[in-house]
């Protein structure tokens, strides 16, 4: 499949990874509609491509992502950004946080998710990354959930991601203050996994995706993704135990189960034939998919 091209992003596949840099340096890689809708469409190609194992998001220049553009002064968070998102083709008559919007559909995504955080993520830049599987980062990047300084709220469903990962009490904390803090503090209280050096996070990002393709079966790590976040929204464990059950059931009657057995017994490396792209059972009946645009 070609690399497709856009405005506000560059688009890689190479040895089974897809990687999605954010691409305004001139402006930090500060955060538009049309990278929204970019961003979406990114990861509709990553579902659909059977040669993408895994996804690294990181940022080109000094940025990863430093916030929303506020280029349009004050009116960034109304009249002016209602303009902008119809110009960038946003024609949905009720308007959506287009942060919301990027993360839903990477919770929504088939396949894992790295962050590669390789400067300041400030704002959406840091929220756009919750819904990511893993974050690592830079020694030199910095964090900030600074909305209450720009006398907004919390957006791109944060309020629900960031008590999750760091609990209630860090991600008030972090909300409150707004304050811009170094990517140590973000390690030590369990958001981001690693730091590295800057020229050692890409590799880094890789490595770490590289030991996901390298032995499991694409299609069980896309339902595994699914059970797993798709648990977190559930309000009893029966829920996941029927969706657990219906998954067990249809991947032991696959030949991806037949093929991991045999390899194993074999002493050899497994060589999965199902495909993301069409072999991926419904186990939630009951779920209903958001609408990305």
């Amino acid at each position: 499949m070609p690399n497709p091209t856009f405005e506000t992003l560059l688009y890689d596949v190479a040895d089974g990874i897809a990687t999605i840099t954010l691409n305004r340096p001139e402006r930090m890689n500060a955060f538009t509609p049309k990278m929204a809708l970019e961003l979406v469409a990114a990861f509709d190609l990553t579902d659909a491509d059977d040669a993408v194992g895994a996804v690294i998001v990181t940022g080109a220049g000094r940025s990863f992502c430093a916030g929303a553009d506020l280029g349009g002064g004050g009116g960034t968070f109304g009249a002016n950004r209602e303009a902008e998102r119809l110009a960038a083709g946003d024609t949905e008559d009720v308007t959506r946080d287009g942060g919301g919007r990027v993360t839903l559909r990477i919770f929504d995504s088939l396949k894992p998710v790295i962050a590669a955080v390789n400067g300041a993520a400030v704002g959406v830049g840091a929220t756009m990354q919750l819904a990511m599987d893993v974050r690592i980062a830079s020694d030199a990047a910095k964090y900030g959930f600074v909305f209450a300084r720009r006398g907004i709220t919390p957006e791109a469903c944060s309020s629900w991601f960031l008590p999750r990962l760091v609990g209630i009490s860090t991600a008030l904390d972090w909300c409150y203050s707004g304050r811009v803090f170094p990517a140590a503090e973000a390690h030590d209280r369990g958001l981001v996994r690693s730091l590295h050096a800057p020229d050692d996070l890409i590799p880094a990002a890789r490595a770490i995706a590289q030991t996901y393709l390298e032995a499991s079966a694409p299609v069980s790590m896309a339902l595994t993704r699914q059970l797993m976040w798709r648990g977190l929204t559930l309000d009893h464990p029966m829920e996941t135990h029927r969706a657990d059950s219906r998954a067990i059931r249809a991947r032991g009657a696959s030949a991806d189960a037949q093929e991991g057995i045999s390899a194993f017994l074999e002493k050899r490396d497994a060589k999965f034939p199902d495909r993301v792209s069409a072999d991926v059972p419904d186990v939630w009946p009951q779920w209903e998919p958001p609408t990305y645009r």
